[in-house]
């Protein structure tokens, strides 16, 4: 049992990064940060992304991607991601055309499932990014979408990078999702929120440590699971989101220290 790294996932500075991608970068190390899941920037060739980062102190440990570049040129996906460095890949939901029904979802786990077959032979580990809509179910099912999609697919396939906060505004435990999920979760998304919302239902996000997770019982569980990254991601921030990134690594690092 050991404690997870710290990342940041660089969705949560794409605002100050479409204005000054390396600058940005560097304050994102600046603020204690060595690790990055790429998402969310300016498109780059993968050699000028490696570049970038590695002018900024940073190394990719994860990206997000979509689906269906995969599905037309698999080598090519793979060619940039290895370029990248990031061996682990996250789509951020399920794909567009899969979502209708429960036969739809269903398609849609049997094409992750064969995804990260091919990704897991040659080294790579495909994960599935939730959201709170994932916890609602389809009619004639009582599971939970997140839940059916784990059940139909193969644990060394499709692995787990749950968004605490998500998990939380759907209405379900984080820590009672890790634990289920043990060893199936090499990345979660530290992500704290408050109890506002907005007129679209959409909740308020806070740096962490700022808001209602349970963090001491989130990080025991993930010590426990296997958990290998906690990447910090905030969606939007009430002032600079590198301030907001400062704080959450100075919480990450003095919690886990």
């Amino acid at each position: 049992m050991s404690d997870p790294g710290i990342a940041i996932i660089l969705y949560t500075v794409r605002e100050p990064a479409q204005e000054d991608l390396r600058g940005t970068l560097k304050r994102v190390r600046e603020a204690g940060f060595e690790h990055v899941q790429w998402s969310g920037m300016p498109p780059m060739p993968a050699e000028e992304i490696r570049r970038a980062l590695g002018e900024a102190g940073l190394v990719a440990i994860a990206g997000h991607c979509a689906v269906e570049p995969w599905e037309e040129d698999f080598e090519k996906e793979l060619r940039f991601w290895q370029t990248v460095g990031a061996y682990d890949v996250a789509p951020g939901g399920m794909m567009n055309d899969c979502k209708e029904n429960l036969d739809a979802w269903q398609t849609g786990a049997s094409r992750l499932d064969a995804l990260g077959a091919r990704l897991s032979e040659r080294g790579f580990r495909l994960s599935y990014h939730n959201h709170a809509w994932e916890f609602e179910k389809f009619d004639g099912d009582d599971r939970y979408k997140l839940d059916l999609l784990y059940e139909e697919t193969g644990p060394d396939r499709l692995f787990c990078e749950l968004d605490l906060a998500w998990v939380r505004h759907g209405g379900e435990d984080p820590v009672r999702y890790i634990r289920t999920y043990a060893g199936r979760c090499p990345i979660l998304h530290a992500k704290d929120l408050t109890e506002k919302v907005d007129e679209r239902g959409v909740p308020e996000f806070t740096p962490l440590g700022q808001g209602i997770l349970d963090w001491p019982a989130i990080f025991r569980a993930a010590s426990e699971s296997g958990v290998e990254w906690l990447v910090y991601e905030q969606d939007t921030h009430q002032s600079d989101p590198l301030q907001s990134a400062r704080e959450s690594y100075e919480f990450l690092k003095k919690s886990l220290s």
